[in-house]
């Protein structure tokens, strides 16, 4: 596991106030229900202080009239704290579920969408599982605890208020006794919070992993199966298994003792309060209304301590999924647009509804101003390391014109996929320059650079949904006919129309309902229908079968038409029409040519051109003769 992994895991000693202030902020918008909210937890914290003053008034009246006395107004009142009470646990419970919900909702959305803003080198050090946790039981976790949270924290402070204010009113000696005892609860907490927030961290580190793991052996299910693997994995995962439950045990008991500890520090409290009230009732100095009100209101003291401990205690424990999705939340894209570049898109989206009154037509230019067609791509003395490891190009220079189709070819590791990421801007030159039409590409709009591309992979992606809704994925907006033209130009359309449902067919999930040809062939209609501007093919044909690859060279002439394209590709007979084929090994070009000059000086591609041939034909030969 990276090291960037276990980095946002570090233990930080204390709650951070900075944190949980930021999260509170994203639910300040939901004010239709916050402000319900907080009028129903001072209601009920008012309402649960009056239920203790009125069995006092009760008692006392009872005392001081016998039989004549008048149950009526008490009943009233007891009726009304009653409905007071019962309306607003209504509305908390409406107005707490509905935040949580909204806020898990915003938190989620924003979390993917920053998602999918990142660039490359983010996902490159964090497993897929690691991701899907921030999304999941992260987001739903804040929300609770930050719903339900202000509601106990609201109502429990508004209750200890009005039972520290009665308990003085009514004995303020008495009181003080009482409330001498939040300093010891005060210092209890703070030894717990600590190790408490540890424990918490763990088990959500662990969880994490164990989330990665499972995406992981399910993904590579056939790997496991195919080397025998089963009992090793399980083996592993039983390592991470028994680090949470030591994790999760921990933390279980160090709750454990908290709580009791809280609730013997309250009733010695309670206690002590019985005893001289008791004193003070038999000698005359106190009613027997208030002795009761006064041991009630005791009792009740800790009790919203005990609340709001407890929620500390859950906001020490979700600080770690709160710090994973804030800091997810504060990760800036490392490839973004300059500042310059957003003024220009504004500029320009301004001068375009001023000018745009009447019969307007589709706006020509790109969305910063500047031409919507690419004419050049350049490289320009292009160099390139990864965050870690060597030095991936080195000085690499290199000019392609619309209509060329550039074929990258040679040794795994020399940087043929990485000159491609480069050129899409997955990632960004960490020496040199790549230009658009002799600007650095970087001063173009990123989003409009990345919609004119076309990319087919060596295993091609699909979605879950039909055929037509996979060739449109690129182009939401294209018709049933335009779908259908662009898998007959790649030869896909006799196999889709022989599906049981042609167009309409699922695919299955990640297609697996097709083969890896047919899943390939999808992919280059799909491409070719968002009609891009720079096409690129990652091994594209690696996998497939001659049959296949036979059915995509017919189609690759019409794709490649009018665009600047690069082809890396491990079957050379797929490249041999490329304008210029360019031998790449340690991050350089050791050859370029056509697919004939290259033969001809008869160096590195001619060797791997010759060889390949030769266990093609070799291969034909054994399964003629078989």
């Amino acid at each position: 596991m990276s090291s960037a992994f276990h980095q946002e895991d570090e233990f930080k000693a204390k709650l951070d106030a900075g944190l949980w202030w930021k999260l509170f902020q994203r639910a300040l918008h939901l004010k239709r229900f916050l402000i319900p909210l907080s009028i129903a937890a001072v209601a009920i914290a008012l309402c649960d202080a009056a239920f203790a003053h009125v069995t006092r008034w009760t008692i006392d009246g009872v005392l001081r009239d016998g039989a004549a006395t008048s149950l009526l107004p008490y009943i009233a009142g007891y009726a009304f704290i009653t409905l007071v009470l019962c309306l607003g646990v209504w509305i908390f419970i409406d107005a707490a579920g509905a935040i949580s919900n909204h806020l898990g909702h915003d938190i989620r959305a924003a979390s993917f969408d920053r998602l999918q803003s990142l660039e490359f080198a983010f996902y490159d050090t964090r497993p897929v599982g690691w991701l899907i946790t921030r999304l999941t039981s992260d987001c739903d976790r804040l929300a609770r605890v930050i719903a339900w949270g202000f509601l106990d924290f609201v109502w429990g402070f508004t209750y200890l208020l009005m039972i520290a204010i009665s308990l003085l009113v009514m004995n303020w000696r008495l009181g003080l006794i009482v409330i001498a005892v939040v300093p010891p609860l005060a210092l209890l907490s703070k030894y717990f919070q600590r190790k408490i927030l540890l424990s918490a961290r763990e088990i959500r580190k662990y969880n994490s992993q164990i989330t990665a793991s499972f995406n992981e052996s399910i993904q590579g299910v056939r790997t496991t199966k195919t080397l025998v693997r089963e009992s090793e994995n399980l083996r592993e995962f039983q390592v991470l298994s028994t680090q949470m439950f030591v994790a999760a045990v921990t933390n279980a008991k160090q709750s454990a003792i908290y709580y009791p500890l809280v609730m013997t520090i309250g009733s010695l409290g309670a206690g002590l309060a019985l005893w001289r009230g008791g004193l003070l009732t038999a000698g005359g100095e106190m009613s027997l209304g208030t002795l009761v009100a006064f041991i009630n209101f005791a009792g009740q003291f800790f009790f919203p301590i005990n609340q709001m401990a407890n929620k500390l205690t859950e906001m020490q424990g979700a600080q770690a999924a709160g710090e994973r999705v804030m800091g997810l939340l504060s990760t800036e894209p490392a490839i973004q647009d300059s500042a310059a570049v957003r003024q220009r898109m504004s500029d320009h989206q301004a001068s375009l509804r001023n000018a745009a009154p009447s019969g307007a037509t589709v706006d020509p230019r790109a969305p910063d101003g500047g031409p919507a067609t690419i004419q050049t791509v350049e490289f320009r003395n292009v160099g390139f390391s990864y965050s870690t490891g060597p030095k991936v190009l080195h000085d690499f220079s290199l000019t392609v014109k619309a209509g060329e189709t550039i074929a990258l070819v040679g040794p795994s590791g020399g940087g043929k996929s990485t000159l491609v990421s480069l050129v899409c801007r997955f990632y960004e030159p960490t020496e040199g320059q790549v230009l658009i039409d002799s600007i650095d590409y970087r001063e173009r709009p990123l989003g409009w650079l990345q919609s004119q591309l076309g990319i087919v992979l060596q295993t091609p992606h699909l979605f879950k949904g039909t055929v037509r809704e996979n060739i449109r994925y690129g182009r939401l907006e294209a018709t049933d006919a335009e779908v259908e033209e662009a898998a007959r130009r790649v030869n896909a359309h006799g196999f889709i129309t022989a599906l049981e449902q042609g167009y309409d067919s699922h695919v299955g999930e990640g297609g697996n309902r097709l083969s890896t040809g047919q899943r390939q062939l999808i992919s280059f209609a799909r491409a070719l229908l968002a009609n891009p501007q720079l096409f690129v093919m990652d091994e594209a044909t690696s996998s497939i079968d001659t049959e296949t690859e036979q059915l995509i060279q017919k189609g690759l002439e019409t794709i490649f038409a009018g665009r600047i394209s690069f082809v890396i590709a491990h079957r050379l007979s797929t490249i041999r029409r490329a304008t210029r084929i360019l031998v790449i090994t340690k991050g350089r070009i050791e050859e370029a040519g056509t697919h004939e000059e290259l033969l001809r000086r008869r160096g590195h591609y001619y060797e791997l051109y010759t060889s390949q041939f030769r266990a093609e034909r070799e291969s034909t030969v054994l399964a003629g003769g078989a």
